[in-house]
């Protein structure tokens, strides 16, 4: 579910069900040329697909972080993007990135879903699983 989706009068009705966001990191510099910034997106679109699909409902997809600043600052902005969504109510927070090599140091992030060393992605079934792991207060 997108968080535009949500309207105000329909929140606090739905807040109970929607106890998870997704934090959609695209991991570009501002060098990408035109048509490498849309290669970026449309894997990012792919990796999220591993997501939003199937927990569709009960998963809520905010906007995408595009940018990248320095490396130190970055991590501090994502820490605190994570812990603000916390405090919003969400119990968990899941980075997802297509960004092959992008690492994160963040301890509000519950998850992170992001390519394999080699640069595949992850399969749906290794994602769900982390997931209801995560759900089911498995270490994930």
């Amino acid at each position: 579910m997108k968080f535009s989706d949500i309207s105000k009068e329909k929140w606090d009705e739905l807040q109970p069900y929607l106890d998870t966001c997704l934090l959609p990191v695209t991991g570009m510099n501002g060098l990408e040329t035109p048509y490498e910034a849309t290669q970026c997106l449309e894997n990012l679109r792919d990796i999220m697909d591993l997501v939003e699909l199937p927990f569709k409902g009960r998963i809520v997809t905010f906007p995408a972080c595009h940018y990248m600043p320095g490396e130190s600052s970055f991590e501090s902005a994502i820490e605190e993007w994570c812990s603000n969504l916390k405090r919003t109510g969400f119990k968990y927070v899941v980075l997802i990135t297509a960004k092959n090599g992008l690492t994160f140091d963040c301890q509000s992030a519950d998850l992170v879903v992001q390519p394999q060393v080699d640069g595949a992605l992850p399969t749906q079934e290794e994602v769900s699983d982390k997931i209801r792991s995560l759900w089911s207060g498995k270490n994930v």
